[in-house]
C-alpha cells in the first residue's frame, strides 16, 4: 500500500514539473511575440513628446495624381477621433508639433479649429517643396502636457500670399492669417458646417469689404492668384462673387457666376472682356474656384481643373474690393456715326476751317451686378501666379477627396512596446465596447477557473479510482472489507490500512459508490444474526437501485459548473457581435456628424468595434476546447462508474449466493486474512 501511495506522489510531482515547463515555454513564447510587435523608430525629434504619427502626402498616381509642379504649400490636416488621440494631447492642441520627413526640421503651422470634446481639429501646416507625382512624409507629435503653443499663422504662408481668410470669426471682421494683416473692413454672417470649419454666408445684399491696402494694390499687367470655396444657393444671372472696380479709370475685375457658370470679367479703360461660359455648377454643392492671371492671360480653374480663360491683362487697381457684391461703374460707349448734312445747309467749320470732327463718346454708366447668394470659405489671394499643380493640390487637399492626398499611419509611442496597430485599435474602442469587453473578461475568467477546477478534480478522481480499483480487485470473500467510512469519520481498524490509504480511497468516486453498496450489504446482514450472509434477488435489486442513486450524484459532481463553459461558448460570440454592431453604429454616426468621410476616418473605428468580436471569440474558443476535453474525461469516468457498478453487483451476487459454502459466516474477512 505504501508503494502505491509513493507511486501516486511521484506521478503528482511529475505532473507539476510538466506544468512548470509548459508555463515557462508559454512565457518565452509571449516574450518572443512581444519582440515582433511594431516598435517605434529610433529617431525621435524630441523625447518630451510621447506620441508621434506619420502623415503621408501622396501626389503620385496611387494618390491624388498631381503631375504639375506644386512647390511649397500649406497643407490642411484634418484630425478626428479616427486618426488622432485627443485624450493624449492638451485640451487646446498647443502641444501639436509638425516635423519634416527627416524628423529633424520643425514646420510652421497654425490651428484654425481645435475641439477636444467633439474630437475635431483643423490645422494648417507649411510643407516645403512638395514634389509632383511623388510621396512626402511629415510627422505629427503630441502628448506633452508641458508644451506651450507655437502656432504661427504668419509663418505658415509665404510672403507672396497677400490675404487668407478662414472665416472662423464671430461678430468681428474676418482676420487675415497672412503676414500682411489685410483684415476685412466689415462684418458678415458666419456659416456653420462649411467645407472647412466655419464659412461665410452671403445674402446678395450685404457684401464683405476688403481693404485698399498698399499690399493689395495691383499694377497693370500684374500677376495674381485668387482662390475660394463656394456653394451657390441658386442659379443667378451675373452674380458677382468678387468685385474690384476703379470708376475713375474705368477699370475692374469681377469674378462671379452666370446662371451657375463661373466667369472672370476684366474691364480696362472701359473695355470689357469676359471668359467663355462652361458647364454650370449645381446649387448647394461645394466647389473650389481659382483665378490665375499672368502675362496677359487669365485662367479660371474649377475644382483644380482648367475651366475657362480669357486673353487679357489685369488693369491697375488700388481700390477696395467686395466679396458677395458689386458697385456701379462707367464704360466707354461706342462712338456715334456722324449725322448726314442737310441740303443747302453749310457745314460747321472745324478748328482748321474744315468741317467739325465728331464729338468724343461720353462714358456710359453700367449698373452693378447682383450680389452672390450662397456660402464661401477659405479665401486666398496671392500676388504671384501659382502653378497648376499648386491649384490642384489645394482643391484635393481641402476638399472631400482629401483622403487621396493625405493619409495617417499608426501612432508610435516613445519608450514603450505597446504601440502600433494593436495600441491604436485599443485606444479607439468606445465606452460601450469596453463594457462588452469587460463582461467578456469576466466570462473568460470564470470559464478558466471552471476549466482549471474541473481538470484538477477529474485528475484527482482518475488517480483515486485507479488506486481504489487496485484494492477492490484484491477482495476475495467479503465486499465490505474496504469500507473505511465517509470523509470526516474515524477509519475502522483492520485490513492493514494506513491513514494515507484511507484518504486516497475516500477521494475516489468509485469508493463513494462502493461505500453505499457496502452499507446496504452490512445493513441487511445485521438482521441475519448468526445465519450465513445471503442476499436474495430482491435485495440485490434494491442495492443496485441504491448504487444507481449514487451514480447520479457522482455524475452531477463530475458535471458541476460545466454549464459555465456552455454559456461562454454560446454567449461569448454573440456578446462580441453585439459590441461590434454597436461600435460600428457609433463610428458611422460620428462620421456623419463630422462630415469627414474617408477610409482613415472609418478604419480605426471599425477595427476598434471588431475588438469586441475578437474578445468574444477569445472567450469561446478556449472554452470550447476545454469543454470538449473535459467532456471526454467525464465520459471516461462515467464509463468507469458504470463498469464498476456492474462489477460490484456481479461480485455481490457471486459472494452472497445462497448455494455457496461459507465456512466463516460471522467474520466477513478476505481470503488474504
Amino acid at each position: 500500500m505504501t508503494t502505491g501511495l509513493g507511486e501516486m506522489r511521484a506521478r503528482k510531482s511529475a505532473f507539476r514539473r510538466a506544468t512548470a515547463n509548459v508555463v515557462t515555454a508559454a512565457l518565452f513564447g509571449l516574450v518572443g511575440a512581444l519582440t515582433l510587435l511594431p516598435s517605434p523608430a529610433k529617431a525621435w525629434w524630441n523625447d518630451d513628446w510621447s506620441l508621434r504619427k506619420k502623415i503621408t502626402i501622396d501626389a503620385s498616381a496611387s494618390g491624388a495624381n498631381i503631375t504639375d509642379p506644386i512647390g511649397t504649400t500649406p497643407v490642411l490636416i484634418r484630425l478626428h477621433v479616427g486618426n488622432f488621440r485627443f485624450a493624449s494631447a492638451k485640451d487646446d492642441g498647443s502641444d501639436l508639433r509638425f516635423v519634416a520627413g527627416d524628423d529633424k526640421t520643425p514646420l510652421k503651422h497654425h490651428i484654425e479649429k481645435y475641439d477636444s470634446l467633439l474630437g475635431e481639429a483643423l490645422v494648417w501646416v507649411a510643407v516645403p517643396n512638395v514634389q509632383a507625382g511623388a510621396k512626402s512624409d511629415i510627422w505629427l507629435y503630441s502628448g506633452n502636457k508641458k508644451a506651450v503653443a507655437t502656432g504661427d499663422a504668419k509663418g505658415t504662408y509665404d510672403p507672396e500670399t497677400l490675404l487668407v481668410y478662414h472665416f472662423n470669426e464671430r461678430g468681428t471682421p474676418s482676420l487675415d492669417s497672412s503676414v500682411w494683416a489685410n483684415n476685412a473692413q466689415s462684418v458678415a454672417q458666419p456659416a456653420e458646417g462649411a467645407i472647412i470649419g466655419t464659412g461665410l454666408r452671403l445674402d446678395g445684399n450685404t457684401a464683405l469689404t476688403l481693404p485698399a491696402s498698399p499690399s493689395l494694390a495691383l499694377p497693370a499687367n500684374s500677376a495674381l492668384t485668387w482662390a475660394a470655396w463656394i456653394k451657390p444657393a441658386a442659379l443667378q444671372p451675373n452674380a458677382a462673387l468678387y468685385s474690384r472696380r476703379d470708376a475713375a479709370a474705368a477699370n475692374g475685375l469681377i469674378i462671379g457666376l452666370d446662371n451657375g457658370a463661373p466667369f472672370v470679367e476684366v474691364t480696362t479703360a472701359g473695355t470689357v472682356q469676359r471668359s467663355g461660359a462652361g458647364a454650370p455648377i449645381a446649387p448647394g454643392s461645394w466647389h473650389q474656384l481659382a483665378v490665375v492671371a499672368n502675362n496677359g492671360q487669365i485662367a479660371l480653374y474649377l475644382d483644380g481643373n482648367p475651366y475657362a480663360s480669357v486673353a487679357a491683362a489685369l488693369p491697375a487697381l488700388n481700390t477696395t474690393a467686395l466679396v458677395g457684391g458689386d458697385t456701379p461703374t462707367a464704360v466707354a460707349a461706342p462712338a456715334a456715326p456722324p449725322s448726314a448734312p442737310q441740303p443747302d445747309a453749310p457745314a460747321a467749320p472745324g478748328a482748321d476751317g474744315g468741317a467739325a470732327d465728331a464729338a468724343p463718346a461720353a462714358p456710359v454708366a453700367v449698373a452693378a451686378m447682383a450680389g452672390f447668394v450662397g456660402d464661401i470659405d477659405e479665401l486666398q489671394i496671392a500676388k504671384i501666379a501659382r502653378p497648376a499643380g499648386f491649384i490642384r493640390f489645394a482643391a484635393v487637399g481641402q476638399g472631400p477627396d482629401q483622403a487621396k492626398l493625405v493619409s495617417f499611419s499608426v501612432d508610435e509611442q516613445t519608450a514603450s512596446w505597446l504601440s502600433g496597430y494593436f495600441a491604436v485599435i485599443l485606444k479607439s474602442v468606445t465606452l460601450d465596447g469596453w463594457v462588452v469587453i469587460g463582461i467578456l473578461v469576466i466570462m473568460a475568467a470564470l470559464s478558466w477557473v471552471v476549466m482549471v477546477d474541473r481538470v484538477r478534480y477529474l485528475s484527482k478522481q482518475s488517480k483515486a479510482n485507479d488506486y481504489f480499483m487496485k484494492r477492490f480487485r484484491e477482495v476475495a470473500t467479503d465486499l465490505t472489507v474496504l469500507d473505511r467510512g465517509e470523509e470526516g469519520e474515524a477509519a475502522p481498524l483492520g485490513a492493514g490500512f494506513t491513514e494515507a490509504d484511507t484518504m486516497a480511497m475516500r477521494g475516489s468516486s468509485l469508493y463513494r459508490i462502493y461505500h453505499i453498496g457496502a452499507g446496504e450489504i452490512r445493513h441487511r446482514f445485521a438482521k441475519n444474526g448468526a445465519r450465513a450472509p445471503v442476499l436474495s434477488a430482491t435485495s440485490i435489486a434494491a442495492i443496485r437501485a441504491a448504487l444507481d442513486s449514487g451514480v447520479v450524484k457522482e455524475m452531477q459532481k463530475l458535471n458541476r459548473l460545466m454549464v459555465v463553459l456552455t454559456i461562454a461558448i454560446s454567449g461569448g460570440p454573440f456578446l462580441g457581435l453585439l459590441g461590434t454592431v454597436v461600435g460600428v453604429m457609433i463610428t458611422f454616426a460620428a462620421i456623419a456628424a463630422s462630415g469627414d468621410v474617408n477610409v482613415n476616418a472609418i478604419a480605426p473605428g471599425i477595427a476598434a468595434a471588431l475588438v469586441a468580436t475578437v474578445a468574444g471569440l477569445g472567450v469561446a474558443i478556449p472554452a470550447l476546447f476545454g469543454y470538449n476535453y473535459l467532456i471526454s474525461r467525464i465520459k471516461e469516468l462515467t464509463n468507469d462508474i458504470q463498469v464498476f457498478v456492474d462489477e460490484f453487483v456481479t461480485k455481490m451476487a457471486e459472494f452472497y449466493d445462497a448455494d455457496r459454502d461459507r465456512p466463516d459466516p460471522v467474520g466477513h474477512r478476505t481470503a488474504a486474512e
